[in-house]
């Protein structure tokens, strides 16, 4: 394996740049991972087992986000004290996880769950779901305006900001609308009901179902690790001594260093590093853990109070028109409309930050690790892994659709996929930190903890699912 990997130099010495701007002027990563997190596990995931089995696995969504915001916070640790991302640290604990990472990435989110749903929730919004035009034709819409997103402005990370930040907006006030109009105290008081019944596991519910619940509340998968992009590119902590990812199409790409920086322990990096840590904190728990909390309980509670009582559990492509049109009978056209464009919003918010994040991620595997690869530009790798990623969601989409395979059936593997993919980096990352980073910037007591918690979680449940699957394969 040696033969085609770089080695990987050492950190340079460097003062971790200060802190000078407020939070809310540097505020925004945070946001793109919110609107990764209100995706398919939000809309689609969740609202389907509350339809089907009620609010009493409530608690395993709340769950699932506050295990990743410890896990956010260990990747902001990580980039904030060094610049790089975290996949270079991974791959100074050993060479072989470069291509095991690219790996993970491609079984996780080849399958273009996200650009299907997408697609379907803007047919629905148009035309309604009946319409002209396949599956395929609506997925190559979606994609086509990613790509307009991506490859249009000159800075990659501000259109994806600025358009996840909007999305989320338009998310967050639908939702509301869509509680008032069908609230009731009732359905308040089995939401939290669902919330305090910690660890109950609803009769029919299987280790499989319950894994792929609990990964996708909130970003899930190897998701989780595009913060570490974000973060370089708003300049944040060690990350502002790095060149922001350039559109290749607008301009001309510069080399950039692979590797990043540490800083020596004086009074004065504490001071800057504190800094630092406190805005990692304060993004994520008012962006992501607030934010995703109340997000996934207002669509719990939309298919709760709408599907649940009518005993309506949606069929493939199914599920936003279903609500939309239980809606309609309550609201008339404007409830219908609302849902549906919350549901193109969060689904296409989703599918952007995924075709970037997927990008950046394999872009920058490619660029570090691997030999002869810095003959090329950073940015010249991720307009060609994002190219072949769009052309292959949309391939595969036509094969699946010809196939009669779900756009469900993408978004549960993808999540499955991307369990296993936690359980091996989420100790990973904890061993890094406190590994490599000066000894006032590794984790304390709380976040070794809860990432210990985290990683017993999701090291249980991938082994428990693969007994779970090799059982059904002896007994089928």
């Amino acid at each position: 394996m040696s033969k085609f990997l770089e080695p990987i130099d050492d950190f340079k010495t460097v003062d971790l740049p200060e802190k000078q701007l407020p939070f809310w002027k540097i505020a925004g990563p945070g946001a793109i991972l919110v609107g990764l997190s209100i995706g398919a596990g939000e809309i689609v995931i969740w609202p389907l087992i509350a339809a089907e089995y009620g609010a009493s696995m409530v608690w395993a969504a709340v769950l699932g986000v506050f295990l990743q915001l410890w896990i956010n916070f260990e990747v902001g640790r990580w980039t904030i004290a060094t610049g790089e991302t975290v996949y270079t640290g991974y791959s100074r604990i050993w060479r072989g996880f470069a291509p095991l990472f690219i790996l993970l990435t491609v079984v996780g989110w080849i399958a273009p769950g996200w650009a299907r749903a997408s697609g379907l929730a803007l047919k629905a919004l148009l035309i309604g779901p009946g319409g002209w035009g396949s599956d395929t034709f609506w997925t190559v819409v979606t994609f086509a305006a990613v790509a307009l997103i991506l490859f249009g402005p000159k800075m990659v990370y501000k259109s994806v900001e600025r358009t996840v930040e909007l999305l989320v907006a338009i998310v967050t006030i639908g939702l509301i609308l869509v509680v008032i109009a069908v609230g009731s105290l009732d359905k308040w008081k089995q939401l939290g009901d669902g919330i305090l019944n910690v660890g109950h596991v609803a009769e029919g519910m299987t280790i499989k179902k319950l894994f792929i619940a609990l990964v996708f509340a909130g970003a899930g998968g190897t998701a989780n690790l595009f913060y570490t992009f974000y973060l370089r590119d708003k300049d944040i902590g060690m990350g502002a001594r790095l060149p922001s990812l350039l559109n290749p199409l607008r301009g001309r790409a510069e080399t950039v260093p692979a590797t990043g920086y540490l800083f020596e322990d004086t009074e004065e990096n504490q001071q800057r590093f504190s800094a630092w840590w406190k805005y990692i904190k304060q993004d994520q728990v008012i962006f992501f853990w607030a934010l995703n909390t109340v997000t996934i309980l207002l669509f719990i509670f939309g298919a709760l109070a709408v599907l649940h009582p009518q005993g309506i559990v949606p069929q493939e492509g199914q599920l936003i028109y279903d609500e939309a049109n239980i809606l309609k009978d309550i609201w008339g056209m404007p409830g219908q409309y609302i849902f549906l464009l919350v549901g193109v919003a969060t689904l296409f918010g989703t599918q952007l930050a995924l075709v970037d994040g997927v990008g950046r991620s394999i872009s920058d595997i490619i660029y570090t690790n691997f030999k002869g690869a810095k003959k090329r530009p950073l940015s010249w790798w991720y307009l060609l892994i994002v190219g072949i990623w769009i052309v292959a969601g949309c391939v595969i989409t036509f094969v699946m659709e010809q196939l009669k395979v779900s756009e469900l059936g993408f978004l549960f593997n993808a999540a499955y996929m991307g369990g296993f993919a936690m359980a091996l980096y989420v100790p990973l990352t904890l061993y890094m930190n406190r590994r490599f980073l000066p000894s006032f910037a590794k984790p304390k007591a709380i976040s070794t903890i809860m990432m210990l918690i985290a990683s017993a979680i999701y090291i249980g449940f991938a082994i428990s699912s693969i007994i779970w699957e090799i059982n059904r394969l002896i007994g089928g």
